[in-house]
């Protein structure tokens, strides 16, 4: 069996300035360098640069996916349309996630703190756009009450395997959902008190 890959920015631990995480399995990882008067993304033969003044927003979301579902991540975009994702988690494998959430938090609060001081106009958005999280969480609320409702009416005619099989399915993504709209809520924040929900 071959050794297992050495964690991303296992070479800088302490360093808040540089981020490395991995969008696939196969593909190249992302990097992110904070300089004096920009941030740099490099991903295998690409490089880019983007001073601190022409980014507009970053938006901070819970974003878990199949195989992790503890993943923040933070989207970025500048004034011109150029956007990347910063993500807490990397993949490691095809079954496998790797958790970076010292790292995370450490260049997402120098990240803004940089940003504050560079002094542009940036809108600092946490959770789901409005358009579309308010939308799903009465599609949400709906179903449940629809299961709820299901599972009575199972019990009452004495169908109780029927019954437990969906109150336990009906508990499981009451718990996994109502997470993701908890801490996804819209609105804002200030570049210097980050929201703790939204981050590892």
């Amino acid at each position: 069996m071959g050794q297992t890959p050495p964690p991303e920015n296992s070479e800088a631990p302490d360093d808040p300035t540089h981020y490395t995480f991995r969008q696939s399995p196969a593909g190249a990882p992302s990097e992110f360098i904070l300089g004096e008067t920009e941030i740099e993304w490099r991903s295998g033969l690409r490089s880019l640069k983007i001073p601190y003044r022409e980014i507009r927003q970053v938006r901070l979301v819970y974003r878990p996916v199949t195989l992790q579902n503890y993943r923040f991540v933070a989207e970025v975009k500048s004034r011109i349309g150029i956007k990347f994702t910063i993500a807490s988690t990397s993949w490691r494998s095809l079954v496998e996630h790797e958790r970076h959430d010292r790292f995370y938090m450490a260049f997402l609060t120098e990240l803004h703190r940089r940003l504050a001081a560079a002094g542009g106009d940036v809108a600092y958005l946490r959770g789901a756009p409005a358009f579309l999280y308010w939308p799903g969480l009465l599609i949400f609320t709906v179903l449940m009450l629809a299961t709820a409702a299901l599972a009575v009416r199972t019990v009452q005619s004495g169908e109780w395997q029927s019954s437990l099989f969906i109150a336990a399915m009906l508990g499981f993504f009451l718990w996994q959902t109502a997470t993701f709209f908890r801490r996804n809520k819209p609105g804002v924040y200030a570049p210097d008190r980050l929201p703790a929900e939204l981050l590892p």
